[in-house]
């Protein structure tokens, strides 16, 4: 994993400025560094290297092509360059100065150009590449967005970089907050792409290809992947026509995207939270390993929130070399002011906190560490799409004066109370019972899956009344578009969380606080034949009888008992509500001092203030939407 940085056009103290962008987000790639700037063009590329693959001076970057025609910096892992080196072979004599998959991805490049070669790469990345015969520069994103690329202007220049904090290095940098984007993230906790927090600053979306013409100063943009032509196709070629073939078919291919992502050159381990996807990508590791996988847990003496145990079972049955550390109340608090600097925009999702400190002790171990993230969207993990295949007709038949009552009877009692009095009934299907029958009673009156899904992703369901003469950006969750319709909702449910809440959220999540530590984090459920082959599943296979990733399970049992896996699914949570209410409390009442709003002049105060004095009362939960809040304010606080 790496870090990249570079810019187009007038920058005063070019070299200089560029040195200071890539040092900004040194912790991305401490082993190496690089810069190239052209005076002619005004072009400058600069790369900080995290060594995984060729640890020789030979992937040393920005790596120019043999030609001479392309200059590239490239952030990420290609997990099948020795197959495309093999390609190469075939139809050129090429002669490669050292193993690294950035120099057999140059010279695919040079071979059969930029989109040709991304479409058969399988891999995660964020890539800047300078073409000198065209006078083009080209970024490009990996199909889900597990590498993050920012672009845009600071003043007159063009600028693109890993992370955002790389553009404050720039003299005159003073971009606007894009209030608009504050909307976005109070309604889903993060910004998703294509907006960022600052105005005339943009993510690249996943998939994309951008094209930049320093000359003429425009921008092209466009897909050299899609995921709908990945589930188009994926129904066409179903040939599964027993469960058993399904499943065998599944371990093969989830298999082989293992073994790829357990390429490397140095230390490499497992996270494992003792839930399906960690345990499932860890039992596969263990399996083709010759030696004992390392894999990583982290426990709170809080039971509701502690998944230790269950991963130190799952770690015992499989013989891993399993890393568990217990850590303290006030281990995660000392977390919370490093969050505005991590995360470099405002990022309020607080399983952040445990997975940088789960990150942090992976790191003194390994420098790669493979995840179960995807699983969920993939195969229908999340209880919303249970809760929406078995309720939502029962919830369209419902009159409405019946349905208005339930939602008040719902919140005449708080979460808590909930948890406390019938929690016990429903602890074999729902963790934080209370949390989602609140949730629940938040989408009785949906009209349709499209709103009963928006509803469900949002943690602020009308985000402008919280703020002050705000419009929210729209998204695809919101846009009125309908973009799927040839799938079934669930499937449509499925494929929305893929575009948005996957990257913008869970991968966001990782990337940044794994990157803290110079950490590098591989996804094998996104590797692209996983990837089509969950698109050809019929529904059935993921979500059968009431229960989530059914084929994941399938599998899993192969390999670890079910006793040891079949409990309620928990997330990586911390328990923010009582934090507020106790260590955090003095923190929270400064960064929502009534004044202090009002003076900034972003937020409703009174709106926020209502909801603080409901939340700290006990009355209701407003944690999450209350987190939301407090993060952009840390985070305005230091890059004010």
């Amino acid at each position: 994993m790496c870090g990249i940085a570079g810019f187009s056009g007038s920058v005063s103290n070019s070299s200089a400025s560029l040195s200071m962008m890539i040092e900004s987000i040194n912790h991305r790639g401490p082993d190496d560094r690089g810069l190239w700037f052209d005076d002619n063009t005004q072009i400058g590329l600069a790369h900080a290297r995290l060594s995984i693959l060729d640890l020789s001076s030979a992937g040393h970057q920005p790596m120019h092509s043999k030609s001479g025609r392309y200059v590239i910096i490239f952030n990420g892992e290609i997990y099948n360059y020795k197959k495309i080196l093999s390609e190469l072979e075939m139809v050129s004599q090429i002669k490669m100065e050292g193993h690294s998959d950035t120099e057999v991805l140059l010279a695919a490049i040079e071979n059969w150009g930029l989109e040709k070669t991304l479409i058969k790469t399988s891999g995660m990345f964020a890539l800047a590449l300078w073409d000198r015969k065209k006078n083009i520069l080209s970024l490009a994103r990996d199909r889900i967005g597990e590498k993050p690329l920012y672009y845009g202007w600071v003043k007159s220049a063009f600028v693109f970089a890993s992370e955002l904090k790389a553009f404050k290095q720039l003299e005159g940098f003073n971009n606007e907050i894009d209030r608009s984007a504050l909307a976005l993230l109070l309604r889903y906790s993060s910004i998703p792409a294509p907006f960022s927090i600052y105005q005339d600053i943009y993510k690249l979306l996943p998939g994309h290809i951008l094209e930049f013409n320093p000359k003429s100063r425009k921008i092209k943009d466009y897909k050299f992947w899609s995921l709908k032509e990945a589930y188009k196709t994926g129904k066409n070629f179903n040939n599964l026509n027993s469960d058993k073939k399904a499943v065998s078919t599944l371990e093969n291919v989830l298999s082989d995207a293992v073994a790829q992502q357990m390429q490397a050159d140095v230390p490499l381990g497992a996270f494992l939270s003792g839930g399906i996807d960690s345990s499932l990508i860890v039992s596969l590791m263990q399996n083709q390993s010759r030696q004992r996988v390392n894999t990583f847990s982290i426990g709170f003496d809080v039971k509701d929130f502690n998944e230790a145990e269950h991963a130190r079972a799952v770690a015992a049955h499989l013989g891993t070399d399993h890393f568990d550390m217990y850590v303290t109340e006030q281990d995660a608090l000392d977390v919370i002011p490093y969050l505005p600097h991590i995360y470099d925009e405002p990022f309020a999702d607080s399983s952040q906190i445990p997975t940088y400190l789960v990150s942090k002790i992976a790191k003194q171990k390994v420098t790669v560490a493979l995840s179960g993230d995807a699983g969920d969207e993939l195969f229908g993990g999340y209880n919303r799409y249970i809760f929406t295949k078995n309720m939502f007709k029962k919830i369209k038949k419902t009159p409405s004066p019946i349905k208005y009552l339930a939602r008040k009877l719902i919140y005449s009692l708080s979460e808590e109370s909930w948890n406390k009095y019938f929690g016990n009934l429903f602890e074999k299907r729902f963790s934080n019972f209370g949390y989602k029958l609140h949730k629940g009673a938040d989408v009785l009156n949906s009209t349709s899956i499209r709103e009963l899904h928006l509803k469900l992703a949002s943690l602020i369901q009308n985000p402008t009344d919280w703020l002050i003469d705000t419009p929210e950006h729209l998204t695809i969750l919101n846009d009125g578009i309908d973009r799927y319709a040839e799938f079934s909702q669930i499937e449509q449910m499925m494929i929305y969380d893929l575009l948005t809440y996957l990257p913008t959220d869970i991968l966001t999540k990782v990337d940044r606080a794994a990157m803290a530590v110079s950490l590098e984090t591989r996804v094998p459920f996104l590797d692209p034949s996983v990837i089509e082959f969950s698109a050809q599943l019929p529904l059935n296979y993921k979500i059968r009888n009431g229960e989530s990733k059914w084929i994941l399970r399938e599998l899993l049992y192969k390999y670890v008992p079910k006793d040891l896996i079949e409990r309620p699914k928990m997330g990586f949570a911390v328990p923010l509500a009582q934090w507020l209410r106790g260590p955090l409390r003095d923190w929270a009442e400064v960064l929502l001092d009534e004044r202090r709003l009002q003076n900034e002049g972003y937020f409703n105060a009174k709106v926020v203030r209502d909801k603080w004095n409901e939340h700290i009362s006990g009355k209701r939960n407003w944690h999450y939407q209350l987190w939301n809040v407090l993060i952009f304010q840390s985070w305005l606080e230091n890059n004010s």
